[in-house]
């Protein structure tokens, strides 16, 4: 099992971390949501939990939540910026269908 983020997506985390002046890394996990069915939740993890398993890339800590950890399993998080915009993108291995607009997705 394993989750892991490329250079750019950890320096992004690194630098929101630093600004915010507190957190111990990312947290990563999804909800019953869209017309898929799952979508993806990223915030900062503050705190580990009892259920969290802990993934370290480009010393950058990612916490997912046990009951998660099945649906993103082996993805890997990039940070890209397009013209004016930018977003973490999730590359993982276990989607089986994505709706039309990428909002959410099945595995």
């Amino acid at each position: 099992m394993a989750i892991s983020l490329t250079e750019s997506a950890a320096e992004r985390v690194r630098s929101h971390l630093a600004r915010r002046g507190s957190g111990l890394g990312l947290r990563l996990g999804v909800r019953t949501s869209g017309c898929s069915g799952l979508s993806y939740v990223i915030d900062f993890a503050d705190e580990a939990r009892a259920d969290d398993a802990v993934f370290d890339s480009h010393g950058i800590k990612v916490f997912v939540d046990r009951s998660s950890l099945a649906a993103v399993d082996g993805t890997r998080i990039d940070f890209v910026r397009q013209g004016l915009n930018e977003s973490f993108r999730f590359e993982n291995p276990n989607v089986r269908g994505e709706c039309g607009c990428g909002e959410s997705f099945s595995v």
